[in-house]
């Protein structure tokens, strides 16, 4: 099920962007098998190995090499997350497997220049963006927003969109192709908008005084008597007039929405009269309108909303708490995912696919 049904996927088993990657595909209906380096019994929290197999292999051994090539050649797709070169090292780089593989790299730093060979997680990727400078308060040092940004969007999300593009250039030419997906690319990539302003003169360099770093008034978090959040996203003027109207907030605000000058005593102004209420009784006033406000929620709280209850955003295989398969598709309608399996629970069957008969197999098992 799923409209990536035809598609076979090796991965790598490695940490960050590559696995989601892994595990999005699967999602959507990809047949994804991790090579593993130990077996481990099932674990329903490793949420990223929902919807894959597993084959254990031990790539210091000529066999493990040469059952790796057999997988990798019976697949459309290979996903790897090292540092570059180890793969080569392993003799399965690139020039070791055919051309008709689309070969899919996942890295902070890309697979050349100066940091390429470096250690480096998320917080360090989305720094020398330039991203980072401009998250978390103007008075305190930057915070990073989780993970998300450089290991996920930059990460993840571009390496899919990479394997993706380069499935679609193999139906035309028939032939694979190497994807070089770095994080310190997507990053940026994503900041268009940012990038526009900049050359506008319309974004300050200067955190927490623009539209969407919570510099305006009318475009961040605030605190309620209960001690919850509410988040505050009214930048177009008919949602900003709603938003004036709901929170009881002087309706001659309207008019100099946008005049930076007002912004700070504003701030001031509109976190005491959010203070006055709970999150809950704000998230009733503003329920249903457009004035683009939403009660902060925990992550043990969003599930229970009434629209993600009603949409099914999340599920819980196994009582552990995930999202559901995204997007969304008419015809071709993915499946909701089991619990993962075992790490190596699928060998031997895997194995048998690949040819080895009983004797190899069982020899191959004793090397792991």
């Amino acid at each position: 099920m799923g409209p990536l049904a035809s598609l076979q996927v090796v991965e790598f088993s490695g940490l960050g962007p590559a696995p989601l990657a892994g595990q999005l595909l699967a999602d959507l209906g990809a047949q994804v098998i991790t090579v593993d380096r130990k077996a481990a019994p099932a674990d329903p929290t490793d949420i990223n190995r929902r919807g894959k197999r597993s084959v254990v292999l031990n790539l210091k051994t000529k066999q493990g090499v040469e059952a790796a090539h057999r997988l990798i050649a019976a697949s459309d797709v290979l996903i790897e997350g090292f540092r570059p070169s180890v793969m080569e090292r392993l003799g399965l780089g690139p020039n070791d497997c055919s051309d008709k593989l689309i070969y899919a790299r996942m890295t902070g730093w890309g697979q050349e220049g100066p940091l390429s060979q470096t250690a480096g997680h998320d917080i360090n990727y989305l720094a020398l963006t330039g991203a980072l400078h401009a998250m978390g308060d103007a008075d305190r040092a930057p915070v990073p927003p989780l993970n998300l940004v450089a290991d996920y969007g930059g990460g993840t999300m571009f390496l899919l969109l990479g394997i993706l593009s380069a499935v679609i250039e193999r139906g035309v030419s028939g032939k694979g192709q190497v994807v070089d997906a770095a994080m310190v690319d997507g990053v940026p990539a994503m900041m268009g908008l940012i990038h526009a302003m900049l050359a506008q003169g319309k974004w300050s360099e200067r955190r927490g005084a623009n539209w969407l770093d919570g510099g305006a008034p009318f475009y961040r978090c605030y605190t309620c008597a209960c001690g919850g959040y509410l988040s505050v996203g009214a930048l177009e003027p008919q949602f900003h007039a709603l938003l004036l109207e709901k929170a009881d907030l002087p309706k001659s605000h309207q008019d100099s929405q946008n005049d930076v000058s007002e912004w700070p005593e504003r701030r001031i102004g509109y976190a005491d009269a959010f203070a006055r209420k709970t999150r809950d009784e704000w998230a009733a006033i503003f329920d249903g309108t457009d004035a683009c406000v939403a009660p902060v929620l925990t992550f043990s709280e969003a599930q229970f909303h009434s629209h993600m209850a009603a949409r099914e955003t999340f599920i819980a295989p196994a009582g552990v708490v995930q999202a559901a398969p995204a997007p969304r598709f008419s015809r071709t309608v993915t499946a909701h995912p089991s619990a993962p399996t075992g790490i190596g629970g699928d060998t031997d069957d895997i194995l048998e696919m690949l040819g080895y008969d009983t004797a190899e197999r069982q020899a191959m098992g004793r090397q792991n």
